[in-house]
This record gives C-alpha cells, sequence and structure tokens, in this order.
C-alpha cells in the first residue's frame, strides 16, 4: 500500500495546539503520526488522501498558529521493518534501559522497558518521552492510580507500573496505539493497565492521583 507522508512544521507551537491538529488529521483519515522536535509526520493510505478534504479541515486551525506542511508519496514497503531497522536501545539516567525484542538484554539496569513500536509513537527517541521517563524516576508512583494520555506505544504506563503504580489506563485515540500498549504491556508482563481507544470523553468522571501526557 502506498501512503502519503505530510511533514508540518510547527515551531513555535503549544503542545496541546499540535494535539488537536493531529487529532484533527486522526478524524480524516491520518492512521500513524510520528512526533519531531520541529513538529511531527502524519501518514495516510494514498487512496484515503483527499486535498479538498485536509484544505478544509485546516482551515480551523490557521488562525490559531502557525504552521506548513510538505507532502511525500512514499511507495509501499514493510514499515515494521523500516521502524525496527531505526530503533536504537535507549538508556537513561543509568536506570532505564528501553529496548525492542531483537536488542541484547542489560540486566545491569533496574528497570527495563520492551517495546515494539509498531508505527506508534513513545519509543523514548523523542526528547518528551525520554525527559518523561527521567521526570518519573523522581516521583512516587507506589499504590498511585495513574492516566497516561496519548499512550502511543504505552512506554509510560509501563514504566509507572514498574513504579509500582496500582491502577494504570491509557488512553489514545490512534488504534495502531492503542494495540501497541497492549502488547507492549504483555511483552513486559504488566497485568495492571487497562488500555482505552479514544479520548478524555471515555473517562469523564476519573480521578487520577498522577496524570501523564507528553
Amino acid at each position: 500500500m502506498n501512503y502519503y507522508e505530510l511533514l508540518f512544521t510547527t515551531i513555535p507551537v503549544e503542545d496541546y495546539q499540535q494535539d488537536l491538529l493531529i487529532n484533527a488529521l486522526g478524524e480524516i483519515g491520518f492512521d500513524t503520526f510520528e512526533e519531531l522536535d520541529f513538529g511531527f509526520k502524519a501518514y495516510i493510505p494514498a487512496a484515503d488522501f483527499n486535498q479538498e478534504k485536509l484544505d478544509n479541515e485546516l482551515v480551523a486551525y490557521k488562525d490559531m498558529f502557525s504552521f506548513s506542511y510538505e507532502i511525500v508519496l512514499i511507495p509501499q514497503k514493510n514499515w515494521n521493518e523500516v521502524w525496527e531497522s531505526n530503533f536504537e536501545p535507549i538508556e537513561i539516567k543509568d536506570q532505564i534501559f528501553v529496548r525492542a525484542t531483537f536488542h541484547q538484554l542489560k540486566p545491569e539496569f533496574p528497570y527495563e522497558i520492551v517495546i515494539d513500536p509498531k508505527m506508534a509513537f513513545g519509543t523514548g527517541h523523542h526528547q518528551t518521552t525520554s525527559m518523561m521517563l527521567e521526570l518519573m524516576l523522581e516521583n512516587d508512583f507506589e499504590d498511585k492510580k495513574v492516566l497516561d494520555m496519548g499512550c502511543g506505544t504505552g512506554i509510560l504506563a509501563i514504566m509507572a507500573s514498574k513504579l509500582k503504580g496500582t491502577i494504570i489506563t491509557a488512553i489514545d485515540y490512534d488504534p495502531i496505539c492503542f494495540e501497541s500498549t497492549i502488547e507492549n504491556a504483555q511483552l513486559n508482563r504488566i497485568d495492571n493497565i487497562g488500555a482505552i481507544c479514544g479520548s478524555k470523553e471515555a473517562i469523564p468522571d476519573e480521578e487520577f492521583d498522577i496524570i501523564l501526557a507528553k
């Protein structure tokens, strides 16, 4: 299947504004997103791409903040193989080792997180994710009820569980992220993460001790 890749440049912009734009793109058929330091990439099957629909969707955001985008046609390829070939292990503060199933173990790290990205955001490589993991080491999660909002691969939810959080809820509107979170929780033998495909409307009355959002 051929895909269109749209490279959005959104700097400077508030995180919530970019998230709103990503959510809007998801509503019109974009199924995968990769966040970057200067914006993000959005992917859609070529057969589902509609320029007029895209233009209409972007009108509401042009008055909110400045952004630009470029479109590239990506020929058919094995996307998971491409992502795996670019996924290197991550070491954080000599405490957390993030790896994929095809990487070697490093038992000297107190915390190991196994992630198979499957095109879902949250491998630890993006600065926001690695900074969140580092910050989590400095906070008490024991016996806490935790929400991972926009969970991507579920990496933060998995770390919250490893830090002895008791009830973990992981939410993402992208079905790929939802499925990836469930699979990665199983890879890490985590059984206290409840994954939800949706947004805040799925938990309107829930209260949490800690909310993680990147």
